[in-house]
């Protein structure tokens, strides 16, 4: 009898149906990134948090190793079509998020799905984004109270997406989305 795989048709199937949803506001994302950094740039941090969206819809709905890497990565592909030009960061991005959010999942063996965890890698990833959008974008050369209040913003963001990201999760699960098993 042939073993069945983690990652089933309709596990990746479900992942890239997540990625495409998100990997559309990705995109839109992309676009927004030179007249925000421009315009407004403390509120950068907070917009880029969207990125967080494939990995927890993918774990929250689906609650198993791989699925937001695998997601996230779909999900940059996508955003890679919708804004070419930032097709590198799109990928880093995927890898770096989904990343977190499996080494944060891997850590509690992926038995913990309670909203915590989520949050979690919201903040680490919050506080890579601050940091890393910080020296980047050269965001020193503002006021100190333009950096303070993005520097919040870059950590709220991610954190604010993750709770957007699992009420859609639960929504899908509540629609019958996901694994047809008895609870974990």
């Amino acid at each position: 009898m042939a073993t069945r795989s983690r990652l089933s048709t309709s596990v990746l199937l479900t992942c890239a149906a997540i990625g495409v949803g998100t990997g559309v506001l990705g995109g839109i994302a992309g676009w927004l990134t030179v007249p925000l950094l421009a315009a407004l740039p403390v509120v950068y941090g907070f917009v880029l948090g969207v990125h967080v969206l494939p990995g927890i819809i993918a774990q929250e709905v689906l609650r198993m190793p791989w699925v937001a890497l695998v997601t996230h990565v779909l999900a940059a592909l996508v955003s890679s079509a919708i804004a070419p030009i930032y097709a590198a960061q799109f990928i880093g991005t995927a890898i770096l998020f989904g990343g977190v959010q499996e080494l944060v999942a891997a850590a509690v063996r992926y038995r913990s799905w309670a909203p915590w965890r989520f949050f979690i890698s919201a903040v680490v990833i919050g506080l890579i984004v601050a940091a890393a959008v910080f020296f980047a974008a050269h965001l020193g050369a503002l006021p100190l109270w333009a950096q303070i209040v993005y520097l919040a913003l870059a950590v709220a963001g991610p954190v604010a997406w993750t709770a957007v990201g699992l009420a859609i999760g639960a929504g899908l699960r509540r629609a019958g989305i996901g694994p047809r098993t008895a609870a974990r």
